[in-house]
């Protein structure tokens, strides 16, 4: 079901009214919304609903026995249960996402030297959302693990969490530690809160709809035939398809966002003015903000993060970075993107730009205090 539909313009009113008719029934709140986004994912495909209930269990069930096994001080049952719900998800992600892309370009590589190469194809359809559900079961999972959550006991919530229809198909990726707490906690109406998610949500119609969705076509003409077309055409599709990819994922997010508070939830800020970026590093503490700090809370700083010598922070920010990218796509030109943002982000690694950054911030900041 997408958010630019009929068929969500009658859905989301119908659970909105629902919703607050079991106002006094917290867990009937979380049941209906539990429900609903199963209703949401399943009209894709109803048969990836499996998926995303084998996520659910197996994070849900890994997070118990792992705090149980700690609290006995078997912390290597711990890991062990801890490291096998990470192959099972990323397995199933990996087999869905990017086992084709993998299996062909192994055979591929195979050919240019020479050799026989036939690895079989699987041509799975990839399940809408997967790499965003896959993402907060980790997390999820990783911070019982380290102790910054307890594991959740009500499989409803932790459900919910997992499957929440605003944000599942696009995001934001969020923390189970933000979450968790407000499907606990009782809920009230707020007609305030309900007229700003409105609002929300009609800036975010606004940007899918008439910019993205405008914007579409033009790029598609353009880049259908790149040969063909002169230099400033091609700067000006280049420069429509940027507005064209914001509008849209930030669009998507802006929707999420508002939907979420018609329900008196709150989802996390994902994009803040990107293009209004005075560095590399500022472009990606505003692009994407929930990936981005997923990767550097689950992946940099597990790798050693800056804290293993020059060298080895440079090779994690690249690698990071490029993992991102194939994070966004099974595609060599997602790998080479985020490679190539990798490296864009390496002066500031090394500490050459450090002291313009913090001029920068000085100048803001002084103008902040002359706005206030």
């Amino acid at each position: 079901m997408a958010f630019d539909s009929i068929t969500f313009a009658l859905f989301l009113p119908l659970v909105f009214l629902l919703y607050w008719a079991l106002h006094q029934s917290r867990r009937g709140q979380n049941v209906l919304l539990l429900v609903a986004s199963y209703v949401f994912y399943g009209w894709w495909n109803w048969r990836f609903l499996g998926l995303i209930l084998l996520t659910t269990c197996s994070a849900y069930l890994c997070a118990l026995w792992v705090e149980r096994c700690k609290m006995r001080g078997q912390t290597k049952w711990a890991a062990t249960a801890n490291v096998a719900n990470l192959v099972l998800n990323l397995g199933v992600l990996g087999l869905f996402k990017y086992y084709d892309f993998f299996a062909t370009s192994l055979n591929a590589l195979m050919m240019s030297l020479g050799l026989h190469a036939d690895w079989p194809l699987l041509h799975l359809l990839l399940p809408v959302g997967i790499s965003f559900y896959t993402f907060q079961a980790l997390s999820y999972t990783i911070d019982v693990y380290r102790g910054d959550i307890r594991a959740e006991r009500n499989w409803i919530s932790f459900a919910t969490y997992i499957a929440f229809f605003p944000q599942l198909v696009a995001g934001p990726i969020e923390r189970a530690g933000k979450m968790l707490p407000q499907f606990a906690a009782p809920r009230s109406f707020s007609s305030e809160e309900a007229v700003k998610g409105c609002r929300q949500m009609l800036w975010g119609f606004v940007k899918k709809i008439v910019v993205a969705d405008n914007c579409a076509p033009i790029v598609e003409q353009i880049f259908a035939n790149p040969d063909a077309q002169g230099g400033s055409t091609l700067l000006y599709g280049t420069l429509l398809f940027a507005f064209q990819i914001y509008a849209d994922f930030s669009g998507y997010s802006d929707i999420a966002i508002g939907s979420a508070r018609l329900f008196g939830l709150h989802l996390s800020d994902n994009f803040r003015n990107p293009y209004f970026a005075t560095n590399i590093p500022d472009f990606w503490r505003r692009w994407h903000i929930s990936l981005t700090s997923w990767f550097r809370d689950y992946v940099y700083i597990p790798l050693g993060g800056n804290r293993k010598g020059r060298g080895r922070t440079l090779a994690n920010t690249v690698a990071v970075f490029s993992l991102s990218g194939l994070w966004h796509g099974a595609n060599w030109t997602f790998v080479l993107w985020g490679f190539y943002h990798g490296l864009l982000f390496l002066p500031w690694c090394m500490g050459w730009l450090k002291r313009e950054e913090r001029e920068e911030r000085k100048v803001r900041e002084v103008r902040e205090v002359r706005d206030v």
